[in-house]
């Protein structure tokens, strides 16, 4: 397989659509300069490209494994490990008192973006520790933080999350794990978690679990749910790894892809830990972290979709067959229907590679001016990146499997393992249809204040590009204007019919924002604009059909009877 990041596109698009020069253009990232924005992604890009690309393939052929109670990871991966951990990359977005260099989440997202493009199976291991940093430095005790940030932030500890258990998954509130107070400022935690990114490792010193439980007097439901600290290892009084805690992976799941990530079945047997946050108030400090990764696993997506592409395009210009329109033994690509799935492809990757920044910019813009519009824009930004740009790995990746025809089957090609790897996107981290829920209830509880502010702006920006581009300009300033009016029929509707038509919405609404995002390209730089218009022309005339099934409600849904599922 090949891989090389894709740091021009990335620079362009913050550079030319995303607005990032407002995010350093604040006191809190203005150290963020250009110059030093240059080298993070081109160093980030070289780590990927040479030292981490080559480990896609061994993790797929050579899983992690449970040996003696002890995951064992895949050929190559404590090189590649320690390469990201020492080049500081995993507290990037950190805060400098604890090591982190405090950079904006627009370019952390970036690297994250190109980590997961090159071996998704290893980075998933920096990625959920980044998301804990995030959580104790919101919700952690001062003791918490002094003692585990560092490590975290370094990489010389790691973190994952435990949420779900085998009879509770989008259900959280129905868990069992159970926190006891031991009387000395510690919890005995018990229960089983399942589903545990990198549960285990021997990569790293010490695991750091943050555990969801309720304490004896957590009320049922998500309400009276705790959130504790629990490390594989107890810190000593030096803060080093002591005995070891009352916990154990019982077991590995056997997955579809990211072979190279073990995702670990956790046993917690009174096993010692420290609340983080409020008692009864675990599920505001995990959210903390969830919706980290939730545009974490949006930049995952893009990134195994630019890997896909990639692998589709090198198969369809070296392989030859038959006459084409532009030679007499050309290769496939020359082919319409070969160029018409590749261009489709690198159009959807563009588009979701801009939404996914695009809600970086807002959360960074948010945290450095405080600013509710920003960090409203950002929370209504997160579920269609995560859903849009998850359900595009497995759209480019499926087409990447078709560009290779029979060969594309052949698991020797590499072209199945994209497909097989991206299809856990849209599943974690809360599932597509989640997602789309939560757009549509929850972020669209201000009467679609945030959701009208982003078609406005979609057509302001299509007013300013009449003059130069008047055809694509006029086709976007349409699909917005029916986007306005989807928005207004969804808003009337109750809640359960928004439900039944969220995702088509949601879908909508990115097909609206992708071309918005392939307009600004092709005003910003002209030899842009004949991906803009495979993006405006050919993929934004969807939205019609998405806004159309959105308005039809539950009621037709209901109205299929088990009986007629069974037929």
């Amino acid at each position: 397989m090949t891989y090389r990041a894709p740091v021009r596109d990335i620079r362009f698009i913050l550079d030319h659509v995303v607005g990032y020069a407002q995010v350093t253009g604040t006191a809190r990232f203005q150290g963020a300069t250009p110059d030093l924005t240059e080298a993070i992604l081109t160093e980030a890009g070289r780590l990927c490209s040479d030292v981490l690309a080559p480990l896609n393939r061994v993790g797929d052929l050579h899983p992690a494994r449970l040996e003696n109670g002890v995951v064992v990871s895949p050929p190559g991966f404590a090189e590649g490990y320690r390469a990201i951990a020492e080049g500081g990359w995993v507290g990037m977005a950190a805060r400098p008192e604890h090591g982190g260099m405090g950079l904006p989440i627009a370019l952390a997202l970036s690297v994250d973006e190109m980590m997961s493009g090159a071996c998704l199976a290893l980075h998933l291991k920096p990625l959920l520790t980044k998301g804990q940093i995030e959580a104790l430095e919101h919700h952690g005790s001062d003791a918490l933080k002094a003692l585990y940030l560092p490590k975290l932030t370094s990489g010389e500890w790691s973190g994952t999350m435990n949420l779900t258990e085998p009879h509770a998954g989008t259900d959280v509130g129905s868990l069992r794990s159970k926190a006891v107070p031991n009387g000395d400022g510690t919890y005995a935690i018990s229960g089983q978690k399942i589903f545990i990114t990198w549960g285990d490792s021997d990569l790293v010193s010490n695991v750091c679990h943050l555990v969801l439980a309720r304490l004896p007097d957590g009320v049922p439901g998500t309400k009276g749910i705790s959130l504790f600290m629990v490390p594989k290892f107890l810190p000593d009084a030096a803060g080093n790894p002591g005995r070891r805690n009352s916990l154990r992976v019982v077991s590995l799941e056997h997955k579809l892809g990211i072979h190279g990530s073990p995702t670990c079945v956790m046993q917690f047997e009174d096993a010692t830990g420290w609340l983080v946050g409020e008692p009864h108030r675990g599920m505001a400090a995990m959210f903390t972290m969830m919706n980290n990764a939730r545009l974490s696993v949006a930049a995952q997506g893009v990134g195994v979709a630019e890997a896909a592409l990639q692998h589709a395009l090198a198969y369809a210009a070296g392989r030859r067959q038959g006459v084409t329109p532009l030679s007499r033994d050309g290769a496939i690509i020359e082919h319409a229907d070969v160029r018409r799935m590749l261009a489709a492809m690198r159009a959807e990757v563009f588009a979701a590679r801009a939404i996914a920044l695009s809600c970086a910019v807002a959360i960074d813009m948010g945290q450095a001016t405080g600013a509710a519009d920003w960090q409203a824009r950002a929370a209504f930004l997160t579920p269609i990146a995560k859903a849009w740009c998850t359900d595009t790995a497995c759209a480019v990746a499926h087409q990447g499997v078709q560009v290779h025809g029979g060969m594309g089957f052949i698991e020797e090609t590499g072209a199945a393992q994209f497909l097989r790897d991206a299809r856990i996107l849209p599943i974690y981290e809360g599932t597509n249809g989640i997602q789309a829920m939560d757009l549509v209830g929850r972020k669209m509880a201000d009467g679609g204040e945030v959701a009208f502010r982003l078609i406005d702006e979609v057509q302001r920006g299509a007013e300013a590009a009449r003059s130069r581009l008047p055809d694509l300009a006029g086709d976007v300033w349409a699909a917005a204007e029916a986007l306005r009016e989807g928005t207004e029929a969804l808003l009337a509707m109750d809640l359960n019919d928004r439900f039944a038509g969220a995702m088509a919405y949601l879908r909508a609404f990115a097909r609206v924002l992708g071309g918005q995002a392939h307009l600004k390209a092709a005003l910003a730089d002209g030899g842009r604009e004949a991906l803009a218009r495979v993006m405006i022309r050919r993929l934004l005339p969807e939205h019609g059909a998405l806004l159309a099934e959105a308005r039809e409600g539950a009621a037709g849904l209901y109205a299929v009877g088990a009986d007629d599922l069974a037929a």
